[in-house]
């Protein structure tokens, strides 16, 4: 019962460090939109995007090596050395390389050459915290990680605050504060934030770099390679799923004013990720301890069922109510031109949720690259898409593609998975909540009449937990039994 409870406490204070953040970035949206134009957010959100992309290229899937093979080698201290100095050099590397270059980066991507050097810094202060963010994870330090990854972002939350909000009024007579004063500066306040909260974080962790060994394993670095090659471009395909759309779109000639609207509302869609972060979470510990069981592809089974009600209910629930969000978290009109994304973006999130499930069959029989491989194909359909949809209909397309992609990774994987670990979903009911609650969701959203008022909207949620209830009526009996 101890290593049980031991995991679920580890699982909730792990989530707690991963959703947390993801719940104060909507802070820093409601932020960015009150006191910036639509045309600075798009440029923030563009360079953002380059971020994520480039934060997974440098850690080249040595995280998830790291796990492996700390587990699987005697010798756990090379693991921490072998993957540390493997790092710390190609850091040092893209630095210079990056540094030297940085005019020429700036040229090609019209940005700023001081958000490039910024953005350079960023990327190295967080690859430099990968392994000592992995070897707490590994020792179990789970409320150490935490309150780390809690500090870094109450320190990047409250330094955009300062500088956006309160410096401006508090310069005048101050000598002090006019020396940190620029006049529309906000893009480089933004980045000063992320970039001070990056260097606390690495300071904090810095120690664990002078008690390494610092042995370099050079067999132990190149087989901690192959594995994490196939992590690398999972994880590349992940980025283009998730944020390039924003790059694509200036590529093509969206004006920044409409990215930073279409920015600012697919965050209204993001609801549905915290509910899957979350999810996932608690729930692959779960997928991996109840294997061996003998009833465990009906449980997993039962699972995803019940995660389709609960997210079909979250997804209708959010597209009902999303112009009420909109003056919660973005309540600037000058951002609401993208609401019509929203739906797209929240059914694309839960088809994402839907797909972490079903995925559960090649994490079990150890064909990880599958994962890989579906991820390449649903990046694929991302890019195709995006470069077709894009010209005829701008930012809407980039919605449609994302949606398309994670339906196809999610069409993919239940294919398969159903050839190589067969699973007895029940595909009838499913079918039906996700059937219903999309229909009653974009009837409630885009028909007209109908979402002006939001009578309609409330029956929909009263409709589909009734049909829920008619359909699992034996399940809420036993529930209530055992209570």
């Amino acid at each position: 019962m101890s290593l049980y409870k031991k995991l679920l406490n580890q699982t909730a204070i792990y989530g707690i460090a991963t959703v947390l953040p993801r719940m104060l970035s909507f802070l820093l949206v409601r932020l960015y939109t009150d006191y910036m134009p639509a045309e600075e957010y798009g440029e923030v959100s563009v360079i953002f995007s380059y971020l994520v992309f480039f934060n997974v290229i440098l850690s080249y899937g040595m995280e998830t090596s790291f796990f492996r093979f700390y587990n699987a080698e005697e010798n756990k201290r090379s693991v921490v050395a072998t993957a540390s100095i493997s790092l710390l050099f190609t850091t040092l590397a893209f630095v210079g390389i990056a540094l030297s270059s940085r005019n020429s980066i700036a040229e090609w991507s019209d940005i700023k050459v001081d958000y490039i050097l910024y953005t350079i810094l960023i990327l190295a202060l967080d690859a430099l915290v990968v392994i000592p963010f992995s070897k707490l994870r590994a020792l179990g330090h789970s409320l150490k990680y935490a309150i780390i990854k809690i500090s870094n972002v109450a320190i990047n939350l409250g330094l955009n605050i300062f500088f956006i909000i309160f410096l401006p009024k508090w310069q005048e007579g101050n000598s002090f504060l006019e020396t940190l004063y620029i006049p529309n500066f906000q893009i480089g306040y933004i980045f000063i934030s992320n970039l001070v909260a990056s260097l606390f974080t690495l300071l904090v962790l810095l120690p664990d770099y002078f008690k390494q060994s610092w042995q370099f394993d050079a067999n132990l670095w190149k087989r901690m390679l192959r594995y994490g090659f196939p992590i690398l471009i999972a994880g590349i395909a992940f980025a283009i799923n998730e944020h390039f759309d924003k790059i694509l779109l200036e590529w093509l000639g969206i004006p920044l004013e409409a990215i930073g609207a279409y920015s600012a509302c697919y965050k209204i869609g993001m609801f549905m990720v915290l509910f899957r972060t979350a999810y996932t979470l608690g729930i692959e510990p779960f997928f991996f301890s109840h294997a061996k069981n003998a009833n465990a592809q009906q449980t997993y089974a039962d699972i995803t069922k019940y995660f389709v009600i609960f997210g079909s209910m979250m997804s209708l629930g959010v597209i009902v109510f999303a112009d009420l969000l909109k003056h919660i978290l973005v309540p600037n009109e000058a951002y609401w031109s993208a609401m019509n994304i929203v739906p797209l973006i929240v059914l694309a999130n839960f088809f994402l949720g839907i797909y972490t499930n079903l995925s559960v069959w090649y994490k079990l029989i150890d064909k990880t690259k599958i994962g890989a491989y579906i991820s390449i194909i649903g990046a694929s359909v991302t890019l195709v898409l995006n470069f077709l949809l894009i010209p005829i209909i701008g930012f809407v397309g980039s919605a449609i593609a994302t949606i398309f992609a994670y339906g196809t990774m999610m069409l993919i994987s239940y294919v398969l998975g159903q050839k190589k670990y067969p699973i007895p979903y029940d595909k009838p009911k499913i079918a039906a909540y996700l059937g219903l609650s999309t229909v009653l969701s974009f009837m409630s959203f885009y028909i007209t009449p109908l979402r002006e008022t939001y009578v309609f909207g409330i029956l929909s949620l009263l409709i589909f937990a009734y049909f829920v209830y008619r359909n699992e009526k034996q399940l809420f009996a036993r529930l209530l039994k055992r209570n």
